[in-house]
């Protein structure tokens, strides 16, 4: 009897055992599945959560500082994110085009008055420009047109010229990396007000410090984004335009290169530039004059002093005798 009773609890017990371990795996089959999904969603909850008023639930002394770590953590891959949208394919051809003319004119400063009216009748501006040569045979500049009107200003710069020696036009695709300058700004500046909504959280000083820094880390860069993405704007809104201008050689058919007209005015040039030259020199000098009598009068009283200075010291702790009369014979 005792031994059919002992039987009986073993089983039972095996039982239990059994039981407990299929409710074991029942469970782990329906909890290890949703363990890993809520690890996987807990990073982008957490992340968003100084968006929300959850944000509050966090300590105090822990907002800012988990906020920053996520955000400076995820600021790479939020930043790809932003790229990998597609967003160059819907954005129109950003163009950088630049140009240049050789041309043969019959007045070349001249030409570079008119061709700079020009640039600025038609919205654009001179960049640089330079005339130099004998008597201004030559002269240089560079423009800057607006895109749309560049076909335009290059048919009447053209115009002003007798002949076009050379012209080149080049253009550049930078569609891709106005694309990504502009979608790095604009995540820089999302990221800018979420800092700033940290900081407006923050409740202590080392966490207002820890959010102020990475503050302005954000702004430098933005502002240094902002230039180097106006200035790619810039580019791709007006097309620079190097023109070089020459006056032409005139033709010597008989092999004598004389002008005796030509001769007297570079001659006058030439006097009127001396006459110039001197008039400005003798205006220096006028001008200069008051400090240069006082450094002279500064300099004679220095030494007057000084030989008295001398001379004193001398008769004082020498003896010299430097007033004797002259003896007579």
């Amino acid at each position: 009897m005792t031994t059919l009773v002992h039987s009986l609890g073993e089983s039972k017990k095996a039982q239990w055992i059994v039981v407990g371990a299929g409710i074991c795996l029942v469970w782990a089959a329906i909890a290890i599945p949703r363990l890993s999904k809520t690890q996987t969603a807990v990073a982008p909850a957490v992340a968003t959560m100084h968006e929300t008023e959850n944000f509050s639930v966090l300590p105090e002394t822990s907002r800012a500082a988990l906020a920053v770590s996520l955000m400076t953590a995820n600021k790479k891959e939020a930043t790809a994110g932003l790229y990998s949208k597609g967003s160059e394919s819907v954005v129109p051809r950003k163009i950088v085009r630049t140009s240049s003319l050789d041309m043969i004119v019959a007045h070349p400063v001249e030409i570079l008055e008119k061709i700079a009216a020009l640039a600025e009748n038609f919205g654009g501006y001179v960049e640089t420009s330079n005339s130099g040569g004998p008597a201004g045979a030559a002269a240089s500049l560079t423009v800057r047109i607006p895109a749309d009107r560049f076909e335009q200003a290059r048919a009447e710069i053209r115009q002003l010229g007798v002949r076009v020696e050379s012209e080149k036009v080049d253009a550049q695709d930078v569609t891709r990396q106005y694309v990504d300058q502009d979608a790095s700004l604009r995540n820089l500046r999302a990221e800018e007000a979420q800092y700033l909504t940290i900081l407006k959280q923050a409740t202590t000083v080392k966490d207002m410090l820890a959010v102020s820094e990475k503050l302005s880390e954000v702004r430098g860069e933005i502002e240094q984004q902002e230039a180097e993405f106006h200035t790619l704007s810039r580019q791709i809104e007006t097309v620079s335009i190097a023109i070089s201008l020459r006056e032409e050689a005139p033709a010597q058919p008989s092999g004598l290169n004389w002008r005796p007209l030509h001769q007297i005015k570079l001659a006058l040039r030439e006097g009127l530039e001396s006459v110039a030259d001197y008039g400005t020199v003798m205006v220096g000098i006028l001008f200069f004059l008051p400090a240069a009598l006082l450094w002279v009068g500064t300099a004679a009283i220095a030494t007057f002093v000084c030989w008295r200075l001398l001379r004193w010291t001398g008769k004082r702790w020498f003896g010299w005798k430097l007033d004797q009369p002259a003896i007579k014979a």
